[in-house]
């Protein structure tokens, strides 16, 4: 019988690359399902799954308000910032409330940092999109008043003469008292129940396979570190794949779901999305 091809999109970032190494480097069995990966930014990714185009992917838990008609979230996958998350930086110390007379530059309007941020700004915010790689030298530069970093640039802004106006998922924190989810891992509905539940239990054992074999899957994983240093990485990987990644239990899912009502209610999102899981 042929094997049924199915293909997973990722991001090329260290804690991505650790949720994935068992099942990208041949650690566990794939059964009757061939996985193909494909690496791209996480804004790429959101496109193309309100394109349908991939069977699995990660996605920008923002993203999934528009995606919830044609796929379901996956219990175990989620990056969560607890009481940490995305930054907000400049070239100066200033107050938060001057930001909304900034130019913030930002890694795309589907990433849940930008729903964040127009949280915590009522709605107003001036920006201008940026590659995520790129926001740090952008506000070095000075072409943006300040900068909505994610992934390792959350470690390393200091090393750019930045300064910290702002951790989002501390103030989602003392808002909310819950972590903030940042990052899911979709499944497309069509599929069917076999193939989902197959890839419900492939996700889960890579993450498990991970996190039981830290420093193996940890030097994968640091070849997608940009500059990051093994302990660095080890830090970064620990604060995104842990185990709130391994199972979604109630805290992570009724994070998911105040995240996404305040939006609706914020009147960031157009209508507030049925949240599914495949179980």
């Amino acid at each position: 019988m042929p094997r049924k091809v199915i293909t997973i999109g990722h991001s090329p970032d260290a804690d991505d690359a650790f949720m994935f190494y068992a099942m990208t480097q041949g650690k566990i069995p794939t059964g009757d399902l061939e996985i193909r990966h494909e690496l791209q930014d996480i804004e790429t990714l959101n496109q193309r799954c309100l394109r349908g185009e991939l069977e699995v992917s990660a996605v920008s838990v923002h993203a999934y308000a528009y995606l919830a008609d044609r796929y379901l979230l996956l219990p175990c996958g989620f990056s969560m910032g607890d009481r940490y998350g995305p930054i907000i930086v400049g070239r100066e110390p200033r107050d938060p409330s001057s930001l909304r007379n900034a130019t913030i530059a930002i890694p795309g309007e589907l990433t849940t940092a930008f729903l964040v941020l127009r949280l915590y700004l009522d709605g107003r915010c001036n920006y201008i999109k940026i590659s995520f790689d790129k926001i740090l030298e952008t506000v070095q530069s000075g072409n943006a008043d300040a900068g909505l970093v994610i992934h390792e640039g959350q470690l390393t802004y200091e090393e750019h003469g930045l300064h910290l106006i702002s951790d989002l998922g501390k103030w989602w924190y003392e808002r909310t008292g819950l972590p903030l989810p940042l990052g899911a891992n979709v499944v497309r509905r069509d599929l069917g129940a076999d193939t989902i539940h197959q890839i419900c239990q492939l996700l889960k054992e890579s993450i498990s396979y991970a996190l039981a074999h830290e420093n193996e899957a940890l030097d994968y994983a640091l070849q997608f570190g940009r500059g990051l240093t093994r302990e660095e990485g080890r830090k970064f990987v620990r604060m995104y794949v842990n185990q709130r990644t391994l199972e979604a239990g109630p805290e992570e899912r009724a994070a998911v779901e105040r995240l996404l009502q305040d939006a609706y209610w914020g009147g960031i999102l157009p209508r507030a999305p049925v949240i599914e899981y495949a179980e």
